[in-house]
């Protein structure tokens, strides 16, 4: 089945919303606020990519987190195929971090 660009566009955001729910342990902030996820594709049959990194290479997580991504993700409605790469180029730092996770920090 194929989705219009509205339809995408609603599943992007739903995406994003679950996005936001995924926590770094050892931090108290989202990994999408934190920067953690590059990027979000979606085919027009909600076929959806996400390209991810972690704070550390050897992050506690490395294993659990990328595949809690995959989960959430493939829960989200219409979503059918989930499939995730894990990347360290470029290698993650803090400057990735949304505002309102510095703030969140004490970093501001």
């Amino acid at each position: 089945m194929k989705f219009t660009d509205d339809q995408i566009a609603d599943i992007g955001e739903e995406i994003i919303s679950v996005l936001k729910t995924v926590y770094d342990p050892e931090i108290p902030v989202d990994i999408y606020e934190l920067g953690l996820i590059y990027d979000v594709q979606i085919s027009d049959e909600a076929d959806v990519k996400i390209i991810m990194t972690l704070t550390t290479p050897n992050c506690p997580v490395a294993e659990t987190l990328p595949q809690e991504v995959k989960d959430k993700v493939k829960a989200v409605e219409n979503v059918n195929e989930v499939e995730l790469e894990l990347t360290f180029e470029p290698s993650w730092n803090k400057d990735m971090m949304s505002e309102e996770a510095k703030f969140e920090l004490g970093m501001l």
